[in-house]
């Protein structure tokens, strides 16, 4: 079982920032790839930015040179810096770690979601 946990959204300003956490735990062996992803009632769920284990980074042209991509291999944690934050921003941001459980198996799992809301 592994179980992803979102932390830090919130309410921020036009132009602000905001750093989400997404944090791992359970019978992993290894995260090989993160996800970010963002879900607003009414559109699909959009693709927010990739990192894998070795730190290689891909980005939405929406959000390209505003946010960045990072993790802590060593403690199954992988962060989204959002800096000059739009209200079109605005959504539940999701993460979703693939990789391999202790026994071998692979896995895929999704966090429950943090609310960023952009507003003045």
């Amino acid at each position: 079982q592994v179980q992803l946990v979102e932390s830090g959204g919130g309410l921020v300003q036009p132009g602000g920032s905001l750093r989400l956490s997404c944090a791992a735990s359970g019978s992993i062996f290894s995260i090989d790839t993160t996800n970010w992803y963002r879900q607003t009632p009414g559109k699909q769920r959009e693709w927010v930015a990739t990192i894998t284990r070795g730190g290689s980074t891909n980005y939405s042209d929406s959000v390209k040179g505003r946010f960045t991509i990072s993790r802590d291999n060593a403690k199954n944690t992988a962060y989204l810096q959002m800096d000059n934050l739009k209200p079109e921003d605005t959504a539940v941001y999701h993460c979703n770690a693939v990789g391999r459980h202790r026994q071998g198996r692979s896995f895929g799992a999704w966090g429950q979601g943090t609310q960023v809301t952009v507003s003045s």
